[in-house]
């Protein structure tokens, strides 16, 4: 059995959460033992594709006639869409036709949450196409906490030993919840607030153009870092703020489980089932709620939910993800 892995526009979206998804799944089919090419000359079993990009679709749709099954991860839907860059809103109806449009070609869906797929199955002409939710994991030979990593971070962001520092990781879109992230930060003054990730600002919306061009003393922007300093990131802050409207699943707050960095995440959906208030990190319905809590963790009156926190990275190590992912492959041989 053979896989090959498609996907359309490798470096355009390589700093994405969708390429760092993408280069998860390599990793994982290598350690599950499962061969797999990325070259569409090579001959194979089941086509793995990862985009919804036009060349995408005609690509899914050569192999089906060729007589190959054909696996389509999806990793977007409409909801996560909305909110995101200029006038999604009013294309939204569109991309959702495009994205089932693609989906339909699948003989499976993959898709990364629970949430996800009730999404995904609850769109006409995707009712009773076959659905498995699979993290899109997380490599816990990177993302580990580290002391040193941690100093690193620190030094290189100049922040004293006692002072807080609080990051956020996303590109620059409103769903990110990068504007509330802006307020807290005014909110807060005794804090640093450092942002990891970036965007052109031609394509995203004024609310957030006015967050991200916002001066003050305690924000900064770093732009798009490599997974390493990520990693560090998370190894030095007090604490890792998640104010994201949606998401498929948010590979970020995964990293911060691994990591043992103490977290705060909008109280959404996406997040029921597996990340659980007081249990394994806290969550803020609101801007006003996520004030109150920061400061609560940050002056340690919350107990430490860190080491509960772990397990979900732990279920969503990539050994895990390919070991599943293999077992869908194999259930299309049957």
């Amino acid at each position: 059995m053979k896989v090959f892995l498609y996907t359309e526009g490798e470096k355009a979206i390589r700093k994405s959460g969708l390429g760092k998804a993408i280069e998860h799944q390599k990793k994982a089919l290598s350690l599950a033992n499962v061969p797999y090419t990325l070259n569409k000359h090579d001959d194979y079993d089941i086509l793995h594709i990862n985009t919804y990009f036009i060349k995408s679709f005609f690509i899914a749709k050569i192999a089906k006639l060729r007589g190959k099954k054909v696996v389509y991860h999806a990793h977007s839907t409409e909801e996560d869409y909305l909110n995101g860059f200029i006038l999604s809103k009013q294309t939204a109806k569109f991309f959702k036709w495009w994205l089932v449009t693609c989906y339909r070609v699948g003989d499976v869906l993959v898709t990364p949450t629970p949430y996800s797929k009730r999404l995904i199955s609850s769109y006409k002409h995707l009712e009773n196409k076959k659905i498995y939710p699979i993290s899109n994991g997380i490599d816990l030979s990177l993302f580990k906490k580290d002391e040193q990593s941690g100093k690193k971070f620190r030094e290189k962001y100049n922040i004293k030993d006692n002072e807080k520092v609080i990051i956020g990781i996303g590109l620059y879109i409103e769903r990110k919840g990068i504007v509330d992230f802006v307020e807290l930060a005014k909110r807060l003054p005794e804090y640093k607030f450092i942002w990891f990730g970036y965007s052109p600002l031609a394509a995203t919306t004024k609310k957030v153009i006015k967050a991200v061009t916002t001066k003050l003393d305690n924000l900064v922007f770093a732009g798009y870092v490599e997974q390493e300093e990520i990693k560090n990131a998370l190894s030095g802050c007090d604490l890792y703020l998640f104010p994201t409207l949606e998401e498929t699943e948010g590979i970020p707050i995964i990293e911060a489980c691994a990591c043992k960095t103490k977290s705060l995440i909008r109280d959404i959906p996406i997040f029921e089932g597996w990340l659980e208030d007081g249990v394994n990190v806290y969550k803020a319905k609101d801007i006003d709620e996520f004030e109150i809590k920061i400061k609560k963790i940050l002056n340690n009156e919350l107990p430490d939910l860190t080491e509960k926190a772990y397990s979900v990275a732990l279920e969503r190590d990539l050994k895990n993800i390919g070991e599943q992912l293999k077992e869908v492959y194999q259930s299309l041989k049957k």
